[in-house]
């Protein structure tokens, strides 16, 4: 597989099919699993976000939803193996689109554990998008490229409203041009944020950036492993960039996983968060 610009190997062609098949068929031999760690993380700001701030109904915007995993697997309390096995059994390999989503949305039906929580997913990917909202994992989308520009008018009523922002690698392909872009859209109180981000990727400009709006950053001490490296290629560009951005990869990438950190952002005078 080619690299792509950051020194990580590219995976663009199973974000642009029709369906999360081709994803978790390619992700599966990598133990690719972040959005399973970050779950617990990401229900218990969920439930203190309600509580703190008197919201009965929060709205999540996931930045880089891709087809909504982190929605697929709070709201139907699932975890990444069961989703491995779903997306690559027999008896839904040889569905089309629409009959697959029959399965998906019927798995939605049966397991919604979170009916009180709005999921807004926003993707680059309009094909990826549009599945996630078919299957009912996503209450709605936004289809943007916010480091080149401002919002137009339809993804800012989007965008409004949110109450957390979270995800689980997309920054550093996303910048702080993003997520001021973001917190700017909305007509209230600034959102909470979540992001894991993998440890090649400095957040200092993203926490700056934030600060100037208001934000107070905090980094939560630990490691996630995001996936193995998908070759050897692979892992000595990532080494390297880890090496001049100062940072130590010894017992971490170099034993051959990406590992992310979770960075946590609240508005500045808030409840401090629970880590």
């Amino acid at each position: 597989m080619d690299l792509d610009a950051t020194g990580k190997t590219s995976f663009d062609h199973i974000y642009t099919e029709p369906d999360p098949r081709a994803y978790f068929a390619a992700l599966r031999g990598l133990d690719y699993q972040i959005p399973e760690l970050a779950k617990p993380y990401f229900a218990k700001l969920i439930q203190e976000y309600r509580q703190t701030q008197g919201v009965a109904v929060p709205q999540v915007l996931d930045i880089g939803c891709s087809y909504g995993i982190n929605a697929a697997l709070l709201r139907c309390d699932a975890t990444m193996d069961e989703l491995y096995t779903h997306y690559t059994d027999p008896a839904v390999t040889g569905l089309d689109r629409d009959g697959l989503l029959a399965v998906d949305r019927a798995m939605v039906r049966s397991r919604d554990q979170l009916e009180d929580v709005r999921f807004v997913g926003f993707d680059a990917s309009a094909p990826a998008l549009a599945y996630a909202h078919a299957a009912g994992y996503l209450e709605d989308t936004v289809h943007a490229d916010l480091e080149s520009g401002d919002p137009t008018p339809e993804q800012r009523a989007r965008l409004a409203g949110t109450d957390l922002v979270v995800s689980t690698g997309c920054v550093g392909y996303v910048t702080e041009a993003t997520l001021t872009r973001v917190a700017e859209a909305q007509d209230g109180p600034l959102p909470w944020m979540a992001h894991f981000v993998l440890r090649m990727f400095p957040y200092t400009g993203v926490a700056d950036a934030l600060a100037d709006l208001g934000y107070d950053t905090v980094h939560v001490e630990g490691t996630f492993k995001q996936r193995r490296f998908a070759s050897a290629e692979e892992q000595a560009q990532v080494l390297h960039t880890i090496a001049t951005a100062g940072v130590d990869p010894t017992g971490l990438e170099s034993e051959g996983w990406l590992y992310a950190e979770l960075h946590l952002s609240r508005p500045r005078g808030a409840a401090p968060l629970p880590v």
